[in-house]
């Protein structure tokens, strides 16, 4: 079966950090770029941050760029995305997801609607 396995998230205050790992299993890793997406409560999903298959590539949001760092381990089938200075705004459920046509560049993420697997989602709270 197809996994992506999201965690790591919790409870943080203002300032503070957090790791967010996504493992897969149940297809070929190294074929697929990822992407983090998140959902704040009554929000639109939006596209947070991804790594193209080989990690050569990578992508942020404006609101994220300069705190947030991706990483992938391809031997480990596992991406981690590194979250400093977090603020409340931050707060959402995450979620991670792979894409075969390997579509992240360094000026743009593709949208949601060109990944074909997704994890199940963790929730990031930071607190004033």
């Amino acid at each position: 079966d197809v996994q992506l396995q999201a965690s790591g998230g919790g409870l943080v205050q203002f300032g503070g950090s957090l790791t967010l790992s996504c493992r897969a299993s149940g297809f070929t890793f190294d074929d697929y770029a990822i992407g983090w997406f998140r959902q704040a409560p009554g929000k639109k999903r939006e596209g947070v941050s991804c790594i193209n298959k080989s990690g050569g590539s990578t992508w942020f949001r404006d609101s994220v760029r300069g705190r947030f760092t991706i990483s992938r381990d391809n031997a480990k089938n596992s991406v981690y995305l590194q979250m400093n200075s977090l603020k409340p705004e931050d707060t959402a459920v995450y979620y991670c997801a792979a894409d075969v046509h390997n579509l992240c560049l360094r000026a743009t993420m593709p949208t949601d609607v060109y990944y074909d697997y997704w994890g199940q989602g963790t929730q990031v709270t930071v607190s004033s």
